[in-house]
């Protein structure tokens, strides 16, 4: 990790040292060879050799070194149920600190003694409280130790009694027959929404496919007269002269029964021109009005 020869010193050998290790006297020709060691580390921990050589021979020396560090990132906790009558453990573990470790717990709070059933380890940090009572609630301190320094945490214990679980079952229950009414409910709504939105659907696709729209009187009535327009041309005075309609005693009984929706076919006149209120008598063959006006 270093050297000295011909007057010249070297100390770059080895990293981990470089910066924080140098020799005790300036001049090591004088014959001492003592190290400094600066900002000791754990890892400087092992084992070192002193070799000095002068001609004619060479001669060894072999030393331990143990660097020892304090107790750090104490921490404590609670293992076990904190009930009247449970047995209850507090730890304390000491992340860091070289061996041998040792471990004290101490009450804060109250009579500041431990319980009489209290049975500390003091190796490996835990205080076991048996047969715990509310007596035993309150502040308890540990203190981790070696022989460079210490390091301390603290815990609040709580001893409460015990837990009415039967209440705690019933009330599980309830709350779980509850959610499944809910549930249910929401199940039911939902399907009988869904049945309702198929009934409509099946019952719109029957009237669209089986029903034909109904037809208007209106409209056959309208086109009953066109026809009659049609047939017999405009119904204006000029024209009534020439017109020959077979007289109402004379009309077939069949015709007057035939339905609007079917255009009546008139037989050719074989009389002479009739008279006007002899035409009016035939309600169903003249129209209210026409397109060249009305008949008086």
């Amino acid at each position: 990790i270093i050297m000295y020869v011909a007057d010249r010193i070297y100390d770059h050998y080895y990293a981990a040292l470089t910066g924080r290790i140098q020799f005790t006297n300036p001049d090591p020709k004088s014959g001492d060879g003592s190290l400094d060691i600066q900002n000791l580390k754990a890892a400087d921990t092992g084992t070192y050799r002193c070799q000095v050589k002068k001609v004619p021979g060479v001669q060894r020396k072999k030393i331990r070194l143990t660097v020892l560090v304090k107790p750090a990132r104490t921490k404590c906790s609670i293992e076990g149920s904190q009930e009247i009558g449970k047995d209850v453990t507090l730890k304390c573990v000491s992340q860091e600190g070289s061996p041998l470790l040792s471990y004290d717990w101490r009450r804060v709070s109250g009579t500041q003694d431990l319980p009489a059933t209290s049975m500390l380890n003091k190796d490996t940090g835990e205080l076991l409280l048996k047969n715990a009572s509310q007596e035993y609630s309150g502040v308890y301190s540990c203190v981790a130790s070696n022989r460079v320094g210490t390091d301390e945490c603290s815990i609040e214990l709580h001893v409460t009694p015990p837990i009415n679980t039967a209440d705690i079952i019933v009330g599980v229950i309830i709350g779980t027959l509850l959610g499944l009414s809910v549930l249910t409910f929401l199940i039911c709504c939902w399907c009988k929404k869904h049945r309702e939105k198929k009934y409509e659907k099946e019952v719109y696709n029957d009237i669209r496919e089986d029903v034909s729209p109904p037809r208007s009187r209106r409209s056959t009535a309208r086109s009953y007269i066109g026809s009659s327009r049609s047939s017999q041309g405009s119904m204006s005075p000029s024209n009534v002269e020439g017109y020959t309609k077979t007289p109402c005693s004379q009309v077939p009984a069949e015709d007057l029964e035939r339905t609007a929706g079917h255009n009546p076919t008139f037989a050719p006149s074989k009389v002479a021109a009739p008279n006007l209120s002899t035409m009016a008598a035939v309600p169903v063959m003249i129209p209210a009005q026409s397109n060249s006006g009305s008949i008086a």
